[in-house]
């Protein structure tokens, strides 16, 4: 029988920071990291390119701003030419810096990770959050295998062939526990991490013109980056669209955005929904997190709530989901072949609850369709 030579491969990443103190912090805090090799640095754009032609790298942590070629112009040429790549863009928390990387997740970066501004706690969540994303993003390479030595048989005797590999088929996880919709949902609710913010303006854009029907979106992010996802879809969905406040109404046809930070969840104020935001402690690591906006629109809207879980890292969401489904609404989920992590997706897929498991690109026609269901 065929042996497996190793392991899980190494995770082999470029540093580019136009700091040498940064790219040595960030070097020697992810080559500690059990399975993550940093192969390479490099001070600006233009030797990441030179570095990436003569090294196998998995995944590029880009710097925004750097002399000879700056972060997004390399992008560009990364994605162009090293499509296997991933790239995570590191930037300081400025409105200018949160607009780049924005613009880069549009044009290929994978995520992003604001650098740290101040204090050691920062840097430890930094770190963590760093390690973490390069190993969700880094492609998936298969342990080489070993075949093992063929006895040679007697003259005479034909030699059999070699067994082939054993493949293990890929099972995507079918929706058990769909239910027939029967009627219009009152509100939609959507959580998203990786990935999310080109996944966000796809289905948004879809969207247009149609659905009535409030939205609420957790997207994992810092607050300076949340409010400006938030114009962003303002623009491209052409609905008003904004970070949520504290006590405010929910109202038709609006989109309202956790603010990066604070969890949003749904209360009452007599008969009518309101949006609260509080501070709790993270949940899934997160804060915003899209379980406690999941359980509270369910509390609220009961059967009239249509949850959407788009990609990213981890599994937050999934508990909100069941809780969505036990009191009578529905979820559909992102596929695996078109997220750029199915972490989150996954694992609310693995639930077995979701009414439908969809590629991307058919997530907005659906709702679309849904949200127009005549009661």
């Amino acid at each position: 029988m065929q042996q497996l030579a190793a392991t899980a491969a190494e995770i082999r990443i470029l540093v580019v920071d136009d700091s040498a103190v940064v790219r040595g912090l960030i070097s020697r805090h992810l080559s500690a990291e059990n399975g993550l090799t940093v192969v390479a640095t490099a001070a600006n754009g233009e030797l990441a390119l030179t570095e990436l032609g003569r090294s196998a790298i998995d995944v590029v942590v880009l710097d925004i701003e750097m002399p000879v070629m700056d972060g997004l112009t390399a992008l560009k040429q990364i994605v162009a030419r090293y499509p296997a790549v991933r790239v995570i863009m590191a930037s300081t928390l400025t409105r200018r810096n949160a607009e780049i990387s924005l613009t880069a997740l549009n044009l290929g970066a994978a995520d992003y990770v604001a650098k740290p501004e101040s204090g050691l706690g920062s840097a430890a969540e930094f770190q963590r959050e760093l390690a973490s994303k390069v190993r969700a993003l880094a492609p998936r390479r298969r342990p080489v295998v070993v075949a093992p030595a063929v006895a040679i048989p007697p003259v005479g005797h034909a030699v059999p062939p070699p067994a082939a590999p054993a493949v293990r088929p890929a099972t995507p996880v079918p929706p058990h526990g769909a239910r027939p919709i029967k009627s219009r949902p009152n509100i939609i609710a959507i959580g998203s991490s990786t990935g999310g913010p080109p996944a966000l303006m796809q289905v948004f854009e879809s969207l247009r013109g149609a659905v009535e029907q409030p939205i609420l979106l957790t997207q994992h992010m810092p607050a300076t980056f949340t409010a400006l996802l938030a114009e962003q879809l303002s623009r491209i969905g052409g609905r008003p669209c904004a970070e949520a406040r504290d006590g405010e109404r929910i109202l038709p046809g609006h989109c309202y955005v956790a603010p990066g930070g604070w969890h949003m969840v749904v209360a009452r104020d007599g008969a009518h929904p309101i949006l609260r935001l509080n501070q709790e402690p993270p949940e899934n690591f997160c804060r915003p997190a899209v379980d406690p906006m999941f359980r509270s629109v369910a509390k609220v809207y009961g059967s009239g709530v249509l949850g959407v879980i788009l990609t990213g890292m981890g599994a937050d969401g999934a508990r909100g989901c069941e809780a969505l489904v036990q009191a009578g609404g529905h979820f559909i989920v992102q596929d695996e072949a078109s997220s750029v992590v199915w972490g989150m997706p996954g694992a609310a897929a693995t639930t077995g609850l979701s009414d439908q498991i969809l590629p991307l690109n058919q997530i907005g026609p659906w709702v679309r369709r849904i949200s127009g269901m005549t009661s």
